[in-house]
């Protein structure tokens, strides 16, 4: 049964021997996949504000740790909060770094890294204005503080600019 004469075209004439398949742009985007790693994600804006929170909570959890201080639960809660912080910013890192989000598409990431930042810059807010008010004057806790207060601004800085690309460029687009 033909529903019609059909045209198959290919890359050999009659003429002679097939000529080699041209570069195209597709291969050499195809091995830009197949790299381990990203390197411009290191020298991005949005790589290097996660290594600026990355050390500010670092700075933070060892003021607070090496510190001496007396209110255990506003302290310890301080920590956990860094820490937490600390790890989930260092994953979406690794995330970006290693391209993971281009084979779990299952995942949303940029609303799973807005959802990370929300719950982590409330906490981390907390966290800093307790260990802040219970500082008691002691260098190392005020500095911990300070430095809690400094990875809050960095993470709704980070916060504010994932809302504004994922969510923002997406309604002007259509």
């Amino acid at each position: 049964m033909s529903h019609g004469a059909r045209v198959i075209r290919t890359g050999v004439s009659s003429g002679g021997p097939a000529a080699p398949p041209p570069v195209t742009v597709a291969s050499s985007s195809a091995s830009s996949d197949a790299e381990l790693m990203d390197g411009g994600y290191f020298r991005s804006c949005a790589g290097m504000l996660k290594v600026a929170q990355m050390i500010s909570l670092l700075i933070g959890f060892i003021s607070v740790n090496n510190s001496s201080w007396t209110d255990y639960s506003a302290y310890s809660f301080f920590q956990i909060v860094t820490m937490c912080d600390l790890v989930m910013i260092l994953f979406f890192y690794i995330m970006h770094i290693f391209r993971v989000y281009r084979r779990l598409t299952c995942v949303s990431w940029p609303l799973a890294e807005f959802l990370h930042y929300l719950i982590g810059t409330i906490l981390l807010l907390i966290g800093s204005i307790v260990a802040a008010a219970k500082s008691y004057n002691i260098t190392g806790l005020v500095a911990g503080a300070t430095f809690g207060f400094l990875a809050t601004i960095l993470c709704v800085i980070s916060m504010w600019s994932s809302y504004k690309v994922s969510c923002i460029t997406q309604s002007t687009s259509k």
